[in-house]
């Protein structure tokens, strides 16, 4: 494998890819559904033009550029073009309100918006007047309104410049320098208000050379967006496809993912854990419904699971039973994906170890990561050649980590983020007296260095009696239920700890037809005896494998699905705990409403 060039910037990835000669560096869908190609000399000229578009508004070094679009060519072009003339982009979820986004572009001080469609701008315009804008750009150029600027016209006569560089561009991307701000993230705010994280150039660069060193992506790796890129996971993931030569293709929608891996076929996949929770659950909703496709399906689990260590070890067994099993089952749930993944990847949120040794049971090995915006992000990732399930792998090598006394993880290093926009208390609280990254992860590392992680120190709930409860393994094991959407353990300061469960409604509703049971409404479904049965079961089964004072004494299954669009998840799909509480106060009230004469021994 040939060693790639370090960089020290963004503007270098930028230049890197500018000059690769890539006909196909970006793939992009049309609204047929067709496929095209985006080469390397077109990246370059519509990121020129769009610069120069920014410099002739005034813009300059310093300032910030609000992006709000979901994943599409464009949203990497406006990246570029802002990081070129020295500006931060301020990535914003194109889900959040308008009332939402005008207080993080308030608060960031952006005078530019660049926006996916018209729908974006008439969210953003309607608020406009709490914000410092002065002018709108809009992605889609079919209907631009009076106030906005078509994409088009900005581009206009770009890319029949060929391949001719600007000098006096170049130079500009140039003297950029390592400690210059990049972007501005603000975070999802799972247990408080929306911080602005600051990440230079040489916080991204740093973390980029490292992170995928090991991994020998290479120019024929290709990979599709569709995790939201104002995460920022995702854009560390298409920023090391770029890096290393490799295409990356852009899907907008998220139900337009499996068509996309069907035509794309990527090699290499990075979802965060409820994406492959949701393939598993999907794998096994269609086989539970017929007896002889279940019966096959937990044959072939089975003889996988007899060769778990084989797999995660990037290896095919050679038993005849493995093969035929590969043939019948797991063969299918690759093809998912495309029929091509060579590594899958996850982050965001702890994966669980069932969820990676159900998928090394059919077959494939995935490689799990670890780590926070405020880290550029990666702190450790499993490697091809360096990995144990179970963990998130080995600190990259030019991060320091510690323990606190607590077992909360502290990180020091060249990608730890400058701190966050405009919150001197916040970043006093976060750093520790000698500088240290205080993670809110509460970790260990065992005798080979790798790390494991339990669960936010925030969302540790302590019951009245004074045992700690991490509930995001114990979320984890109830969502390997199909039934289960979402689970949040509640409990904190009670005598015992509950559940709340967010069905999984498809397959609740289909198994609901299935056994004659008649619905009209999710709430009248839920309440079934029938169905309540089936979810004590589900939490009974968890219970088998916890300890006294982690057990679930009660539950309730609530007659809403938590979505990102719901409110109750974040874009990375991790629970917002705060939201749920606050949302169902009267349920959990419910639930503790005998607290002080219960003996609670069973799940009720």
């Amino acid at each position: 494998m040939t060693a790639i060039a370090p960089i020290s910037t963004i503007n270098d990835l930028f230049l890197r890819v500018a000059t690769a000669a890539n006909p196909r560096a970006l793939l992009w869908q049309d609204s047929a559904g067709q496929w095209h190609p985006i080469s390397s000399e077109q990246i370059y000229q519509r990121v020129r033009s769009l610069a120069e578009a920014f410099l002739g508004w005034g813009a300059k070094k310093g300032d910030r550029i609000a992006l709000i679009s979901e994943n599409r060519w464009e949203w990497t072009v406006t990246d570029f073009a802002t990081l070129a003339i020295g500006a931060a982009d301020v990535p914003i979820y194109p889900t959040l309100p308008g009332e939402q986004e005008a207080a993080l572009i308030n608060d960031a001080g952006c005078r530019i918006a660049v926006v996916s469609t018209r729908q974006q701008f008439d969210k953003l315009n309607a608020v406009r007047g709490k914000t410092q804008l002065e002018r709108i750009l809009i992605m889609d150029s079919s209907d631009v309104p009076e106030g906005g600027i078509a994409f088009s016209e900005v581009l206009a006569g770009a890319d029949a410049r060929g391949g001719d560089h600007d000098p006096v561009f170049d130079a500009l991307l140039h003297s950029a320098e390592p400690k210059d701000l990049a972007t501005v993230i603000y975070t999802s705010g799972t247990t408080g208000e929306p911080k602005g994280v600051m990440l230079t150039h040489g916080n991204i660069a740093s973390n980029l050379n490292l992170s995928t060193a090991e991994f020998g992506f290479r120019p024929e790796d290709s990979s599709i967006s569709f995790l939201p890129l104002s995460h920022i996971t995702a854009r560390a993931l298409d920023y090391a496809m770029l890096f290393y030569g490799a295409q990356v293709a852009y899907c907008a929608q998220f139900d337009k993912v499996p068509q996309a891996m069907r035509e794309v076929m990527p090699t290499v996949i990075v979802g965060v854990p409820r994406v492959y929770e949701k393939i598993r659950q999907t794998v096994e909703q269609r086989s539970s419904l017929s007896a002889v496709k279940k019966w096959i399906l937990n044959w072939a689990v089975g003889e996988g699971a007899r060769h778990i260590e084989t797999v995660y070890d990037g290896r095919r067994p050679a038993t005849l039973g493995w093969k035929l099993a590969n043939k019948l089952v797991y063969s299918k749930v690759q093809e998912a994906f495309g029929g091509r993944v060579g590594t899958f990847l996850s982050g965001g949120a702890p994966l669980g170890m069932e969820t990676a040794r159900w998928f090394a049971s059919v077959g494939i090995q995935i490689l799990e990561g670890y780590g926070l915006t405020e880290t550029s992000p990666v702190i450790a990732i499993n490697t091809p050649k360096s990995h144990r399930m179970g963990t998130v792998g080995r600190p990259l090598s030019n991060l320091e980590l510690k323990l606190a006394e607590d077992g909360e993880l502290l990180v020091h290093g060249p990608s730890v983020f400058a701190g966050y926009w405009q919150k001197p208390a916040a970043n006093a609280e976060c750093f520790d007296a000698e500088g240290w990254f205080r993670t809110g992860d509460i970790a260990a590392l065992d005798a080979e260095g790798f790390l494991s992680i339990t669960d936010r120190k925030k969302e540790l709930l302590k019951t009245s009696g004074g045992k700690l409860v991490a509930p995001q393994p114990i979320e984890n094991k109830l969502k390997n239920s199909v039934l289960v959407g979402q689970a949040a353990l509640v409990g904190d300061k009670h005598k015992f700890i509950a559940v709340l469960l967010s069905p999984n409604f498809v397959a609740l509703e289909e198994w609901a037809r299935f056994h004659g049971i008649e619905f009209e409404t999710r709430a009248e479904l839920v309440a079934n005896r029938r169905v309540i049965a089936l979810y004590k079961e589900a939490v009974r089964q968890v219970n088998t494998g916890l300890a006294n004072f982690e057990t679930l004494k009660r539950f309730r299954v609530v007659a809403e699905e938590w979505t990102l669009e719901s409110g109750e998840l974040t874009p990375s799909m991790k629970l917002k705990r705060r939201v749920i509480t606050e949302r169902y106060a009267a349920l959990i009230a419910e639930l503790y409403a005998d607290e002080a004469t219960a003996r609670g021994e069973s799940v009720s």
